[in-house]
């Protein structure tokens, strides 16, 4: 029996456009990881299937019990509602307050049942997740990773078919992302996982892949599924090769009969001025030869129109198969400088005083739980925030990109960008850099505002890379909204990045694709 199943599903905008057309999916397995590039709809999708949105076209059939995961409710974020009470539990703990301060009536004691030790359990359960003891604690005041994990936790601890999971582990340390692998290893019921998380991904028994071309499921975990593309890639790219060779072979037997048809031509028209033959005969036989050469060139035409078709579906595919790649300004190295040097305590996170010293074209991965500094370290270095004791020693520029890559302005577009972030750069060169990222003819002329994270991050990398003496970049968690495809391009990116970098990052894969040589730990 499916956990889940779709038909013919579609999704219109009101504006008249089409995101996805007609896709069917159905959940047998009960562990499944929904992948797909940024704005391809999955969200979206993910709307429709837990029954929020309803399809422009098509039909949903849900379980008895499910439960979606969103990022940061606003409720919460906006609203006066405790732990205690986001969970449920405030009734109760009232209860055992008015027992306790001698308020003996029936209605408290029914309102306990048998949950007399249910305040000391949540303290308990609250100190274990990282969240604040106290159940009266405001919702409002979690930080971004305690309110998911909140939020992770009690859908956990239902009893619900399925769960669906959009971005579960955005937000999350280390500590808390390997409680949320082993809270899905642990759940009995069934997981639809939205995710870019590779670590995630791989305690999955199937992919959903969402393109363009829809929904295409790939058996096995994350690991196989990148297999299974790569295998693909290589198929696609063989009949690719086939479909050119016999389209050259096509053209080279098309060239071949119409140099017979113009010999046998000529040779008919020799014969007319000759006399040699009767005029009825070489009419005759000119029709016949018009009807073949007609019914040829029709063949060669669908034979055309057929190639033409294949090997434009074959390159749609391979569109959504290839990897995307982002060159960028191979500039001369610093090696062995020292460009910065802290020494002091932190305003903010801890107390403990902090010394780092910085090479140039050093790549360091910063990491701790949430709370313990990373960011205020960052934003120290930046000279945003100042040092409670101690001195600071720069001797590089610096660049700072976090998740919204915000060095792109959003009211410039994207020529004027470039141009104005590199001085010096002409715009004939700044053309030729955009058309390699895939900003073409007109399409540099669209704004910073309408640009996708992942197009934003390939912009702002070569930015990046075009400024002089290779600034020391700060990295505060630059692959948490990217789709698995753009975290990939810029690990690659930042592998070749010849400057130096601080890394902020939850994801082990993609900072060591990133080239990290050193760990700090806060």
């Amino acid at each position: 029996m499916p956990v889940l199943q779709a038909y013919n599903i579609s999704h219109q905008f009101d504006n008249g456009e089409r995101l996805f057309q007609q896709l069917s999916c159905t959940m047998i397995n009960n562990r499944i990881g929904l992948v797909g590039r940024n704005g391809v709809g999955k969200s979206i999708l993910a709307s429709i299937l837990s029954g929020e949105q309803k399809p422009s076209s098509g039909t949903v059939t849900l379980p008895r019990s499910f439960s979606v995961y969103r990022q940061q409710p606003s409720h919460l974020l906006s609203g006066d509602i405790s732990i205690a009470q986001f969970l449920g539990k405030h009734d109760v703990l009232e209860a055992l307050k008015r027992i306790e301060s001698g308020d003996c009536s029936e209605h408290w004691f029914d309102v306990i049942g048998d949950q007399w030790d249910l305040s000391v359990q949540l303290t308990q359960q609250l100190k274990a997740l990282g969240l604040p003891p106290e159940a009266d604690f405001p919702c409002a005041q979690l930080s971004g990773g305690q309110l998911a994990r909140l939020q992770l936790w009690q859908m956990f601890e239902s009893n619900v078919e399925l769960l669906i999971l959009d971005e579960p582990s955005n937000h999350l340390d280390d500590q808390a992302k390997q409680w949320l692998l082993e809270s899905m290893q642990a759940f009995k019921g069934a997981i639809l996982l939205i995710s870019h998380d590779r670590i995630l991904l791989r305690e999955m028994k199937e992919i959903w892949e969402l393109s363009g071309l829809g929904i295409q499921v790939f058996g096995g975990n994350y690991d196989v599924y990148t297999e299974q593309k790569c295998t693909e890639l290589h198929a696609v790219e063989r009949q690719l090769a086939s479909i050119d060779k016999q389209r050259k072979k096509l053209e080279v037997q098309a060239q071949r009969n119409r140099e017979k048809a113009a010999q046998k031509a000529t040779q008919g028209n020799k014969l007319r001025k000759e006399g040699s033959h009767g005029k009825s005969l070489l009419d005759s036989k000119k029709d016949k030869a018009t009807a073949r050469a007609s019914n040829r060139t029709k063949n060669e035409q669908l034979r055309q129109v057929h190639l033409q078709d294949k090997e434009q579906s074959l390159k749609s595919r391979k569109e959504q198969l290839k990897g995307q790649k982002l060159y960028l300004e191979d500039s001369p190295s610093r090696l062995g400088k020292v460009v910065s040097i802290l020494e002091g305590v932190l305003p903010f996170g801890r107390e403990k005083p902090i010394t780092l010293q910085v090479y140039a074209n050093e790549k360091i991965h910063l990491t701790g739980k949430n709370g313990s500094g990373k960011s205020t370290l960052l934003k120290t270095l930046l000279g945003e925030s100042s040092l409670q004791q101690g001195e600071l020693r720069l001797n590089t520029p610096l660049i700072y990109l976090d998740q919204h890559f915000g060095t792109v302005q959003p009211k410039l577009s994207i020529l004027d960008n470039l141009m104005q972030q590199c001085s010096g750069i002409k715009e004939s060169d700044a053309r030729t850099l955009l058309a390699g990222i895939g900003f073409r003819r007109d399409s540099v002329f669209r704004l910073g505002s309408m640009l996708s994270g992942g197009e934003k991050m390939k912009l702002a990398m070569l930015i990046v890379s075009h400024q002089p003496d290779n600034p020391l970049l700060l990295l505060d968690e630059p692959d948490n909204h990217l789709d698995l495809e753009s975290k990939i391009t810029l690990s690659q990116a930042l592998f070749n990045y010849r400057g130096g970098l601080i890394l902020i990052s939850h994801d082990p894969d993609f900072a060591s694709e990133s080239g990290v040589q050193r760990q700090i730990i806060l």
